[in-house]
């Protein structure tokens, strides 16, 4: 499947903006499955089905899965996305950033590897960094511009030309790396003023909105700042509020709960 169209076709037959992050973290998860060799596998594959009618996409971050020697999980549990909950589409956060053969490396990690179905992508390095991802036209290549971390500023903010970093960044994705229609940006929730400025930028290109919930935020100011005239354009995520939501055995379904509340907060200002 194109990552755009099945994108499209989530955010209008399921009525939302919400990707679930998949931030796995052993030492958080439910006394019933510490200490499986799978509990990885188990925990995100059951969240996934308690959640996968609520939401646009999952986002598993790569790092929570390699730091436990967990990639076969993270394989299995990307098919099992795609088997179980076919049109939901998967983008890895990996925010890979290299040159050459390195970058070609990567793209063929995450795209025939893991199968995923759209990376996050750094382009610092720039356009030849970048190519490799472009090659696979149908997936998804989700590049940094404004991130939601208070650091982002120390480069982000810096003056290039008249503008931004991160608005030459967005103008520069825009206009001249999106020639398949295949690129989206990522810009934090923390800054709504940034988000309009890079929508104003870049007209109705995806973006991944991180840091709603445990980062504080606000879903009515990203809907109005980052939404197109269509309601749609956003992948608004939230990892750890719906992750851990519950801490026992019905974890999956107080995570279901927390995303129906996250869902409707965010319809409630579409």
């Amino acid at each position: 499947m194109h990552f755009m169209t099945a994108l499209g076709a989530a955010w209008q037959q399921r009525n939302s903006l919400l990707c679930v992050g998949l931030d796995p973290d052993p030492a958080k998860f439910p006394a019933h499955l510490q200490g499986r060799p799978d509990a990885i596998l188990a925990f995100c594959s059951a969240i996934v089905d308690a959640t996968a009618d609520l939401v646009c996409c999952f986002k598993p971050q790569i790092a929570y899965f390699a730091a436990h020697r967990a990639e076969d999980q993270l394989e299995a549990l990307i098919e099992h996305i795609h088997a179980r909950h076919p049109g939901t589409p998967v983008v890895l956060d990996a925010k890979r950033g290299d040159i050459g053969s390195t970058a070609e490396q990567y793209a063929v990690e995450a795209f025939e590897r893991y199968k995923a179905d759209a990376i996050t992508v750094n382009p610092y390095m720039g356009r030849d960094s970048v190519d490799p991802y472009l090659a696979y036209p149908d997936k998804g290549v989700i590049l940094l511009c404004r991130t939601s971390n208070p650091g982002g500023s120390d480069l982000q903010f810096l003056d290039v030309g008249g503008l931004k970093l991160y608005e030459h960044v967005a103008r520069l994705v825009a206009q001249d790396w999106n020639a398949s229609g295949n690129c989206g940006l990522v810009v934090g929730a923390t800054f709504p003023a940034e988000i309009a400025r890079v929508r104003e930028l870049t007209g109705d290109m995806p973006l991944l909105v991180p840091g709603i919930g445990a980062q504080g935020g606000d879903v009515a100011a990203t809907l109005a700042a980052g939404r197109t005239a269509a309601g749609t354009g956003l992948m608004i995520n939230s990892s750890r509020a719906i992750l851990y939501a519950g801490k026992g055995e019905d974890f999956a379904d107080a995570a279901r709960q927390a995303a129906i509340d996250t869902r409707d907060a965010i319809n409630a200002h579409r």
